[in-house]
């Protein structure tokens, strides 16, 4: 019987270790260590994490693309299809109206911007203007026509040779209303899709056991480059941003997720091992898989997670929003820029723009930063590489990306009358429960 248990033991010993947060949580102990103390080796693991988003982002235009397609033609109608699509992209601008307005009472109450001393002075800021030029010129190749025009594909293939996530989009909302259309003729061409969703999932879920060397690489190389005090004048910013999105978190999407008849809080728990995978890589993206089998496992139609939830990345940032609005007035503040309410309106509207007309620029929220700076004639831009400095600590953008997800998704399936209560009732009274498969 002692030899049963202490089996029983290790087993229980290993089963904790293997859980991805707890291996993740350790790779991080482990690169504040060596960040701290070796810190010219530690800035050489940053390949570690940039190698790793970019595995994640090879299938993800192709995972996106069946996704959607696999979303709508499994719906039981057009008018469904349209129905849900409208209220989806209503959400969205709410919550991007309401994101932006948060940053920019954040921002005004705090005076993040306000007395930073002399290592920030205006007349320091002129010797940053040929970094901030090579950012405006990506912008400049953006203007709004073109943007526009940007998001039509030039061919079928070009959108995923591209890796142009909105591109991707509009193709697969085209590929998926004609497969619908095409009735029984369409239905091996859907059972190709869900095969194809099945490999793809597990391709994403053999990548992601290499998101601890990730997490290891991203905090080793922030601690060993920068330091843990090294960028004291620039924390107030940090620290008006990360209270801007806690509050957004918990007022804005706690009252939604109440009106959806879910809590919050056992949400989070749900989707925890996926929010600290966002957390510890920077990168939202990496965690679409596990939140797209999270959220069917959860009770939502797959019908509404497959449209919702890959839409979302480009069209309901709340973090990225509430990151522009914070910027955008710290930057005005150092440069002593005052700001009119017509100007403080002018700037919603060009940041609910911006935000996504580059999300498929690498460096997006910073590239749109940049083009929302280029499109407000009244701040100059030359200050805007100042954040440069803070951007790899700039993790609650994507953290709060995936949380306004996850709300929108179980909110338009509830809405929708698409939401399984009883099956969410169990899976939330279960938040510890083993990691979300591939979806059926």
């Amino acid at each position: 019987m002692g030899e049963d248990r202490q089996a029983t033991v290790r087993r229980m010993g290993l089963g904790f270790f293997k859980r991805g947060v707890v291996q993740i949580l350790i790779a991080v102990a482990c690169g504040i260590a060596l960040g701290r103390w070796y810190p010219a080796l530690a800035v050489e693991m940053r390949p570690l994490s940039d190698g790793f988003v970019r595995l994640i982002g090879m299938p993800i235009s192709l995972l996106v693309f069946a996704l959607v397609v696999s979303g709508i033609a499994g719906m039981r109608s057009q008018a469904q299809a349209a129905k849900i699509g409208g209220k989806a992209l209503l959400y969205f601008a709410l919550m991007t109206l309401l994101s932006l307005l948060l940053g920019v009472v954040a921002a005004l109450l705090l005076h993040p911007g306000n007395d930073l001393g002399p290592g920030f002075a205006l007349d320091e800021l002129s010797s940053l203007t040929s970094s901030s030029e090579y950012f405006l010129a990506q912008w400049r190749q953006w203007q709004f026509t073109e943007a526009t025009l940007a998001t039509i594909p030039s061919s079928f293939f070009g959108a995923f040779a591209q890796g142009n996530i909105q591109q991707v989009l509009l193709l697969a909302l085209v590929f998926g209303v004609a497969l619908a259309w095409s009735g029984e003729r369409g239905a091996p061409v859907r059972r190709m899709i869900e095969l194809l969703l099945e490999l793809l999932f597990s391709l994403m879920n053999l990548i992601l056991k290499l998101a601890p060397l990730a997490a290891f690489g991203a905090i080793a190389f922030t601690i060993g480059k920068y330091g843990v005090g090294s960028m004291v004048p620039l924390l107030k910013f940090v620290a008006c941003l990360y209270l801007a999105s806690v509050v957004f978190i918990v007022l804005v999407l706690g009252l939604v997720s109440q009106l959806a008849g879910v809590s919050l809080w056992r949400l989070l728990l749900y989707v925890k091992d996926e929010l600290a995978l966002v957390l510890f890589t920077t990168s939202s993206i990496a965690a679409l898989p596990g939140l797209i089998a999270r959220m069917e496992r959860l009770g939502c139609s797959p019908a509404v997670v497959r449209l919702v939830m890959p839409a979302g990345y480009s069209f309901n940032l709340n973090g990225t929003n509430l990151y522009l609005a914070v910027a955008v007035i710290f930057l005005a503040q150092v440069q002593e820029v005052p700001l009119s309410l017509a100007q403080l309106v002018m700037l919603v509207l060009v940041a609910s723009l911006t935000s996504k007309g580059a999300t498929s620029v690498t460096g997006s929220a910073f590239v749109a930063l940049t083009a929302t700076l280029s499109a407000l004639p009244f701040l100059p831009t030359e200050g805007v590489v100042l954040l440069l400095g803070v951007e790899r600590l700039m993790k609650c953008r994507s953290l709060t990306n995936a949380i306004g997800n996850c709300v929108a998704c179980v909110a338009i399936a509830r809405w929708e009358s698409a939401l399984d209560r009883e099956v969410m009732q169990r899976e939330l009274k279960a938040p510890f429960s083993a990691g979300p498969t591939a979806p059926d």
